[in-house]
């Protein structure tokens, strides 16, 4: 079965193209304009193992909101898409990432029920344009278009740059683990027998 999408979606601010394949090997090919964001992205696919295009435009003058929340948007749609049903799967998916001082756990739960937790340390000194703020959006874009429970917490860390990392890389590992085929699962994993 191929578990894969493409998805785009233009607006009078962006355009943004996505190609996911869920069962790849950890291939990006990105270019958002944001250099940063496609550090972080990278970091998501590697080591996810997922392989991701995104072309993105957007009105990077103004500010790097719209270009990275509609990049959160398609990246929900792509992964939704690549789902279909969500039969036959974990789930629910869990990450514990070390980045030098800081400490993530991502923990996701794909339930068609999109909710954010994103707890991050309150003393964090944003250090750029990208900020842990701004991921924040990216985020919550990413579960409302995905339809998922996702709870992010940094645990510890002094270093955006790093805190962020930690939380690319573990977002990518807990979406790894929880769109892994279960060949004891027919349907989806629900008491309800729907998601």
């Amino acid at each position: 079965m191929s578990r894969q999408s493409e998805v785009s979606r233009q607006t009078k601010e962006t355009r943004i193209d996505i190609r996911l394949n869920l069962d790849g090997q950890g291939n990006a090919d990105l270019c958002t304009g944001i250099p940063f964001f496609d550090h972080m992205l990278t970091a998501f696919t590697v080591h996810g193992f997922f392989d991701l295009r995104v072309s993105a435009t957007g009105d990077l003058d103004v500010d790097f909101h719209h270009t990275v929340e509609d990049t959160g948007l398609v990246l929900g749609q792509a992964i939704q898409q690549a789902l279909s049903e969500k039969g036959g799967i974990q789930r629910f998916g869990d990450a514990s990432v070390p980045m030098d001082e800081s400490l993530s756990r991502v923990t996701i739960d794909l339930s068609n029920r999109p909710y954010l937790v994103y707890n991050i340390p309150e003393n964090l000194k944003s250090r750029g344009p990208f900020d842990a703020h701004l991921a924040r959006e990216f985020f919550q874009a990413v579960c409302v278009k995905g339809g998922f429970n996702l709870h992010i917490n940094t645990c510890y860390g002094e270093n955006e740059h790093h805190v962020l990392e930690s939380i690319f890389k573990a977002f990518g590992r807990s979406l790894h683990a929880a769109t892994r085929p279960v060949s004891q699962v027919s349907g989806v994993l629900s008491t309800k027998g729907c998601l």
